[in-house]
């Protein structure tokens, strides 16, 4: 059962999805009159609802920025290497959670590919006595030929820097 994202209160079977002041939120039938129904996107998944067996959402991920790489780059099945060695120490979500000072939401994220922060990929290298950063080297770092691309972040950190 999911929660309307309006009112906060419980939804009795499937919520619908609507449209207020540019937002798209999943409500309750009773606050879907504050907005403008909308149908949901092929393959939206709905809050509350779980998806047929067998059928698995592809992971999060995300691409590694500027500031990713100057660190090193981290392992391919960086996820599966993480599992492995929680359940290695007989721990659960909860008990790496709490090791790192972090949510269980998001060890769980992490755990189905999502790449978290250098920090937080640096606490759990060392809570789990594992490596998930290769080092790279210097001559890889200046070749010409990456697929990194600089963001208005990354702008904006490097002004900050200069200043």
């Amino acid at each position: 059962m999911s929660e309307c994202e309006v009112c906060g209160t419980a939804i009795p079977g499937e919520p619908i999805l609507v449209q207020i002041d540019g937002a798209k939120v999943w409500v309750c039938p009773k606050c879907a009159r504050l907005g403008t129904e909308i149908s949901k996107p092929p393959g939206a998944r709905v809050p509350g609802v779980k998806p047929k067996a067998g059928v698995k959402a592809a992971p999060i991920k995300r691409s590694r920025d500027v500031f990713d790489m100057m660190g090193g780059d981290i392992i391919d099945d960086f996820h599966v290497v993480i599992r492995d060695a929680r359940m290695a120490k007989g721990w659960g979500l909860k008990d790496l959670a709490l090791e790192i000072k972090e949510k269980e939401n998001l060890i769980k994220k992490i755990e189905t590919g999502f790449i978290p922060e250098d920090q937080v990929l640096k606490k759990i290298e060392k809570v789990l006595e594992i490596q998930l950063i290769e080092k790279v080297d210097s001559d890889m770092k200046t070749s010409g030929a990456s697929s990194m691309t600089t963001t208005l972040g990354d702008v904006i950190r490097i002004k900050k820097q200069g200043k």
